[in-house]
């Protein structure tokens, strides 16, 4: 096996590890709705998952652990992904927020930084953000 095979394939088996939090963050209320189902889908092919895994993952969402990430974007763009499946129904639940900080400290942050960026982007995704806060994110683009 080549490097770029051993590569492909850790990169593949982070993906199938993402999209199984993604899943599981999905179902942690229960069955899918429209809106996650739609997400799920569209992460399954930005993820590259083949149908055999969509299929075995939505049976058992938990059977593959968090994968550590060793980029700070890396850990925010996964974090992001779970955000996006968490508002797809305009809420976040106490159980999702529970879930979500295990994933993050998962994926390498500490527990206090994990807390202060769930805390920070729920107030985002909320719409529970001021004007000086707003004007804020968009200076940082």
């Amino acid at each position: 096996m080549s490097i770029v095979d051993l590569y492909e394939s850790s990169k593949h088996r982070n993906n199938v590890a993402h999209f199984s939090a993604i899943v599981n963050i999905a179902m942690v209320d229960g069955d899918l709705n429209e809106n996650e189902e739609t997400l799920i889908n569209r992460f399954s092919r930005k993820l590259d998952i083949t149908e055999t895994e969509y299929e075995e993952i939505l049976k058992n969402s938990k059977k593959y652990p968090v994968l550590p990430q060793a980029k700070t974007d890396d850990r925010l763009e996964r974090l992001l992904d779970l955000f996006k499946i968490i508002y797809s129904d305009h809420q976040i639940e106490e159980a999702e927020l529970k879930l979500i900080l295990k994933y993050a400290i998962q994926l390498g942050f500490s527990q206090e930084r994990a807390e202060e960026i769930i805390k920070k982007t729920t107030k985002i995704f909320s719409g529970k953000i001021d004007l000086d806060q707003y004007k804020l994110i968009l200076n940082i683009l």
